[in-house]
C-alpha cells in the first residue's frame, strides 16, 4: 500500500494541466458501477446442502429501468476510445508502428488476467481434490469468468485500433456514424429476418462505435456546448423511451439489449455520451484538486484487478457466509431482502479488498519500456499469440455455467489463453538488436498515462 501512496503522489505531481482528468473519472465510476450492480443482482440459495444464485434482474422486473442507470459499459468504451487515441498519437508520433503499440497496450490488461486464468484452475483443481462437489466447482468459476465478457470485447478493440485510428484521422465522426448504421442494420437483420451471424456481428460494431467516438472526444471532434450536449441527453432519452418503452425492445439494458447489443443499447450510449460531454469541463474542474485527483488516480491504478476479481469476491463471500447462515435467505420479492443487500454487498467488498491486496501487485509493476525488434519473427508472433488468447477468452467466456472439468474452466481456453499469453511475452521483450539502427528499449517513449 506504501507503494501504491508513493505512484499516487508521484503521479498527481506530473499530471499535465492539459491533461482531460474526467476521462480518468468515468473510467473508475463505469467499473466501480459495474461491481456495485453485479453485486446487487446476484441472489443467492442455499438450500439442501446445496449452493446455488440466479439473476435477481430475471425476476425483478421493476428493477429494469434502473439497469438505464448501472449499464455504463458504453462509458467505458468511451473513455477507452480517448485514451487508446491518445496513446496511439504519441506513439506514432515517436516513430513507433501499430504492431509495437499493440504489444505495449496489452501488457497490462494481460499481466492481470493471465493472474486469474492460473489461479482459478489451480484453486478449482485443488478444491475438487479435497472432495468440493465439482458441479458447485462449476457454477463458481463460471461467475468468477464473468467479467471475461466485456473483457474480451475490449481486447479486441485495442488490437484493432491502429486500423480504426488511421480510418479515424480520415473519416473523422463519419466512421463512427457508419458503425452505428451498420448496427442498426444487423440488429433490424437479427430481428426482423432471424439472421443468426450477421445480427450477431453488433458484439463487435456497438463497442466500436462508442469507441471510435472516443476518438472524435479526444480531437476535439465532439467538443460541443453544455447546451448542445444536454440535447444529445434529451434526444438520446427520446429515442431510449420510443423504443423500449414504446417499441418493441425490452426496458432492461441487462441482458437481452447487452446480448447482442441493440438499437436500444445504442440510444442508451447517445444519452450516456451526451452526459460526459456536459459535465467533462465541470468534472475536470474539480479534479484539479489534489484530494479528488489523487482518489482518482489510486482506483485506476488497481481497476483492472478490481474488475476481473469482483465476482470471485462474490463467489467466496456466498460461499462462507451462505451455508454458515451468517445472512438469511429472505423472499426476493421482500424488503428484508433489499435491507440484506447491504452485508451482502459489504461482504463482498471485503473479500475484495483482500484479493486486490493480493493481487493488485501485478498490475502496479512497472517494468521498464521495451521495444521488440521490428520485423517478420515479431509481427507474426505477435498476430499468432493474440489469436491464441482471444480465442482462449472467447472459449471461455461462452461456456455455460454447468460442469467445466477439472480446471473448473475450459481447459481448451485455458491453454490457449496461456499460450498465447506466453508467445505474446517472448515478443514483447526480445530486445533491439546492437547496431540494428532502431528504437532501443530507453528511447520509446510513454504513450498515454490511461493504458486501457
Amino acid at each position: 500500500m506504501r507503494g501504491l501512496a508513493a505512484m499516487v503522489r508521484d503521479l498527481a505531481a506530473r499530471t499535465p494541466e492539459s491533461r482531460e482528468r474526467s476521462v480518468d473519472m468515468w473510467r473508475a465510476l463505469a467499473i466501480c458501477m459495474v461491481v456495485f450492480g453485479h453485486w446487487f443482482v446476484v441472489a443467492v440459495t442455499y438450500r439442501d446442502g446445496r449452493l446455488s444464485g440466479y439473476n435477481a434482474l430475471d425476476v425483478l422486473s421493476w428493477l429494469d429501468p434502473v439497469t438505464w442507470l448501472f449499464q455504463v459499459m458504453p462509458i467505458f468504451f468511451l473513455v477507452g476510445g480517448y485514451a487508446g487515441s491518445a496513446s496511439m498519437a504519441s506513439h506514432r508520433a515517436s516513430g513507433g508502428d501499430g504492431i509495437g503499440w499493440v504489444l505495449r497496450r496489452t501488457d497490462r490488461l494481460l499481466r492481470p488476467t493471465t493472474a486469474l486464468f492460473v489461479v482459478l484452475p489451480l484453486v478449482s483443481v485443488a478444491a475438487v481434490a479435497a472432495g468440493v462437489n465439482s458441479e458447485l466447482i462449476g457454477h463458481a468459476s463460471w461467475l468468477a469468468s464473468i467479467p471475461l465478457w466485456f473483457l474480451l470485447a475490449y481486447l479486441v478493440l485495442v488490437v484493432l485500433t491502429p486500423w480504426l485510428h488511421a480510418l479515424h484521422r480520415r473519416a473523422g465522426l463519419a466512421a463512427p456514424l457508419a458503425t452505428v448504421a451498420i448496427v442498426a442494420v444487423a440488429d433490424l437483420l437479427r430481428r426482423g429476418l432471424h439472421v443468426p451471424v450477421v445480427g450477431t456481428s453488433t458484439y463487435l460494431f456497438a463497442w466500436m462505435a462508442i469507441y471510435q467516438f472516443g476518438f472524435c472526444w479526444r480531437d476535439g471532434l465532439l467538443r460541443l456546448s453544455r447546451g448542445k450536449a444536454l440535447a444529445v441527453v434529451a434526444g438520446g432519452l427520446v429515442a431510449l423511451i420510443g423504443l423500449t418503452v414504446v417499441g418493441p425492445y425490452p426496458v432492461g439494458m441487462v441482458g437481452y439489449n447487452t446480448a447482442p447489443p441493440t438499437l436500444a443499447l445504442m440510444a442508451l450510449a447517445a444519452t450516456q455520451v451526451g452526459l460526459v460531454l456536459a459535465l467533462a469541463p465541470a468534472a475536470d474542474r474539480w479534479l484539479r484538486r489534489t484530494g479528488p485527483w489523487s482518489v482518482v488516480i489510486a482506483v485506476n491504478a488497481v481497476i483492472l484487478t478490481v474488475f476481473l476479481w469482483h465476482m470471485t469476491a462474490a463467489a467466496v463471500a456466498a460461499a462462507l457466509l451462505f451455508p454458515t447462515g451468517a445472512l438469511p435467505q429472505p423472499p426476493l420479492h421482500s424488503t428484508a431482502w433489499l435491507l440484506w443487500r447491504v452485508p451482502w454487498i459489504a461482504a463482498c467488498a471485503l473479500v475484495l479488498v483482500v484479493l486486490v491486496a493480493l493481487f493488485a501487485r501485478i498490475e502496479l509493476r512497472r517494468s521498464a519500456p521495451r521495444s521488440a525488434e521490428r520485423g517478420p519473427w515479431r509481427d507474426g508472433a505477435t498476430v499468432l499469440g493474440l489469436a491464441a488468447v482471444l480465442a482462449g477468452l472467447l472459449l471461455v467466456a461462452v461456456s455455460g455455467p454447468g460442469y467445466r472439468g477439472p480446471t473448473g474452466l475450459p481447459w481448451a481456453g485455458v491453454l490457449s489463453y496461456l499460450c498465447g499469453a506466453a508467445v505474446l511475452r517472448v515478443a514483447r521483450t526480445r530486445p533491439v538488436l546492437p547496431g540494428s539502427g532502431r528504437l532501443s528499449p530507453r528511447s520509446t517513449p510513454g504513450g498515454h498515462v490511461c493504458t486501457w
